[in-house]
Order: structure tokens, then C-alpha cells, then sequence
């Protein structure tokens, strides 16, 4: 008698499913395998703090929602690599960063995009202009044209948003 935990057993039902699915979106079998294996990671994780997979009564659309947000998270994650090159490749010759410097500065840029997923547009302009421009409230009530109560709530949420998120996210 075989005895399958529940993620074993959505794997082995679904996983070339997953792929065939992924695979028509991206285009590249691949790119739709490594998505697949992310997914599933993201499910493995996910039932050490919650099981669920032994109750999903459409476990398909539970893989897809899953695979969905993995590939947003690897959009984003190529969009901020690529702002970062460009702003890398317009810097003077002079000014040259080790592979681990650029590494480091990437994995950075990462997790405070990803730290900052959800906030709204404005807090997140707020905050990022406090703490990687300097600029006061009132400096960045002027350039988002709100009031500086605005912005103090902005900034406040912010905070809270980043608290809960490194709480929810040990290093």
C-alpha cells in the first residue's frame, strides 16, 4: 500500500500538466519547466506552515494561481536586473563594481521590490524618495503634489508595511 503525502500526489497527478500549461504562456519548455519546479516548491513550503493539498477540491486552478504569481515574481525580478544593467552601463568607466558587488546590489534590489509589493503607488514613491533620495515631506508633497499629511500617512504605512513584511520574511 503506498502511502504518497498529498504534495507528492498533486506533483505526480499535475506536474505535466503544469508544464503543458506553462509552456503555452512562455513559450519555452525550459523557462516552463523551471516555473513548474518553483510552483511546487512554493506549494512544499506552503503546507509546512498550512497543509491544504490534501482538501483542494480543484487543484489544477490551485497549481495555476500558484505558477501565476511565480512568474510575475520572475517578471519582476528580470525588469529590476534590467533597470539595473542600464543604470550600471550608463556609469563611467572609472566607476566599476566586482561580480560580487553587482550580485549583492541585485539581491537587493530584489527584496525591496518584493518588500514593497502591494504598497500602493504613491507610498511606494513616497518611501523611496525618503530613503534613497533624502527628501523631506514637504519636499515630496511638492513632487507627488499631495499634502504632507498625505505623505506622513504614506510614509507611515510604508514602515508598517516593511515591519510586517521582514516579520513575515526572516533573513
Amino acid at each position: 500500500m503506498s502511502t504518497r503525502n498529498p504534495v507528492e500526489t498533486l506533483y505526480s497527478d499535475h506536474q505535466r500538466w503544469l508544464v503543458s500549461w506553462l509552456h503555452k504562456r512562455t513559450g519555452c519548455s525550459q523557462q516552463a519547466a523551471d516555473f513548474a519546479q518553483d510552483t511546487f516548491l512554493r506549494v512544499l513550503l506552503a503546507e509546512h506552515r498550512q497543509p491544504v493539498a490534501a482538501t483542494l477540491s480543484e487543484p489544477r486552478h490551485f497549481l495555476v494561481t500558484i505558477a501565476k504569481r511565480v512568474m510575475i515574481d520572475s517578471f519582476r525580478r528580470q525588469s529590476v536586473e534590467r533597470a539595473y544593467l542600464e543604470v550600471l552601463a550608463r556609469q563611467p568607466e572609472s566607476f566599476e563594481l566586482s561580480a560580487e558587488e553587482r550580485l549583492i546590489i541585485l539581491q537587493t534590489l530584489q527584496a525591496l521590490d518584493r518588500m514593497l509589493d502591494g504598497l500602493g503607488r504613491r507610498a511606494k514613491a513616497a518611501f523611496l524618495m525618503s530613503q534613497l533620495q533624502g527628501l523631506t515631506y514637504p519636499q515630496i508633497a511638492e513632487q507627488l503634489q499631495i499634502s504632507v499629511s498625505s505623505v506622513t500617512k504614506y510614509m507611515a504605512r510604508a514602515t508598517e508595511h516593511c515591519l510586517l513584511f521582514v516579520m513575515d520574511n526572516p533573513l
